[in-house]
């Protein structure tokens, strides 16, 4: 099924008067919360100049920080998990899990939202098991939530600090046996960065894989100001980053990117100069060539005909074409603290799949969802109990 995508929107505030309002909160097997909120949170800009972050997504709620006794860690927790490679099928939620240990680099993450990622299907579908970490695994890549434990060697986050981050440094070589799919996950200190003060945890959440994967690449091919970009599939979750970052970060004089018609005026909306609507129009046909192209989503054989002589052509998945390119993601969290003033600033917006945020109890369904690659920008699951 399609969805329909609501009309995304900038807000702003036109009086400096601070603003003040209640609102409640409702967690699954937790007490309803209320919390008070600010128009003009501590590190914003005066309220003329503050910006909602973009949010395409279905649902309103704001996704609160969760009630976190800092002294009180369980010994078990619930969890994802799968016990074989193979589909959606085999993946169950199981209640006693062990919490991670903590190593001396790394934290404890009182888990608030997580996202799914092309990976995590690839991942529990075997594609990758020869350099996989053992089975069992609770899956999961990106995180959102509150430090609820610190190693002995741990320099800059503390307790009750709000995170965000990729938990695995390398997404193929020996990704974490426990990952963000729990209540509880544990990662090294220099994968995280601390949560946009802007964005709730269910929009930092979608961020972090997906924003790392569009900077490196864009940083590989040696993108800068003035030159051209074309992005296969802008309107997904890596795409609608690259649109950004080109535009806001690395400075580019024009950025063109494919989508369905339904998802055009998304692309305008994040910044794209030519919106190309896939289904009426072949790009490689186009007069005009481009510095770079960015496939998103495995056409390689037809980006290579849209670049110009001496360009680049990125190619994340599917086959690869000379002079086309794949890499693996790093994970680092000095990249997402670099952006974080992007992001704070709305310069660059998170884009959260309107069919979202799952919660906790359908990541089965929300794995079936993210494999039928419809999704428009990134599946998030919130809340995490």
């Amino acid at each position: 099924m399609k969805a329909t995508l609501p009309t995304p929107h900038l807000w702003s505030f036109p009086s400096p008067t601070p603003l003040s309002f209640k609102l409640s909160f409702a967690f699954p097997e937790t007490r309803r919360k209320s919390l008070s909120i600010s128009s003009t949170p501590k590190g914003t800009p005066s309220p003329s100049l503050a910006y909602v972050p973009l949010r395409v997504s279905a649902s309103s709620q704001a996704a609160a920080a969760p009630t976190v006794n800092l002294t009180a860690i369980p010994t078990e927790m619930k969890a994802w998990v799968y016990g074989e490679y193979g589909g959606v099928d085999v993946l169950k939620l199981d209640d006693k899990v062990s919490v991670p240990e903590v190593k001396e680099d790394e934290v404890l993450i009182k888990v608030a939202a997580a996202a799914l990622n092309p990976v995590d299907a690839k991942r529990r579908q075997g594609k990758f098991k020869a350099t996989d970490s053992p089975l069992p695994t609770v899956p999961g890549y990106d995180v959102a939530g509150v430090v609820v434990k610190v190693g002995s060697q741990v320099k800059e986050l503390k307790e009750g600090d709000e995170v965000y981050g990729n938990i695995n440094e390398k997404a193929l070589e020996g990704p974490r046996q426990f990952g963000s799919l729990a209540q509880y996950t544990a990662v090294e200190e220099k994968l995280l960065a601390l949560k946009p003060k802007n964005l709730d945890f269910s929009q930092a959440a979608g961020l972090p894989l997906a924003i790392e994967t569009a900077y490196e690449g864009l940083e590989r091919t040696g993108f800068s100001s003035g030159k051209s970009i074309l992005v296969l599939n802008g309107s997904g979750g890596v795409g609608s980053l690259v649109i950004q970052l080109a535009k806001q970060v690395f400075g580019a004089s024009k950025v063109a990117a494919t989508s369905s018609t339904g998802k055009l005026e998304l692309l305008k909306s994040l910044g794209a100069d030519l919106a190309i609507d896939y289904t009426k129009e072949n790009f490689e046909d186009l007069p005009e060539k481009f510095d770079v192209v960015f496939d998103a989503i495995g056409q390689c054989d037809r980006a290579v005909k849209a670049v110009k002589e001496g360009g680049s052509v990125v190619a994340l998945t599917g086959a690869v074409t000379p002079p086309g390119f794949r890499f693996v993601v790093t994970s680092k969290g000095e990249v997402l603290k670099k952006l974080n003033s992007y992001l704070e600033s709305g310069k660059v917006k998170p884009v959260v799949d309107p069919r979202g945020p799952f919660p906790f109890t359908q990541v089965d369904e929300a794995f079936s969802y993210i494999e039928t690659n419809r999704a428009t920008g990134k599946v998030v699951i919130h809340p995490i109990p």
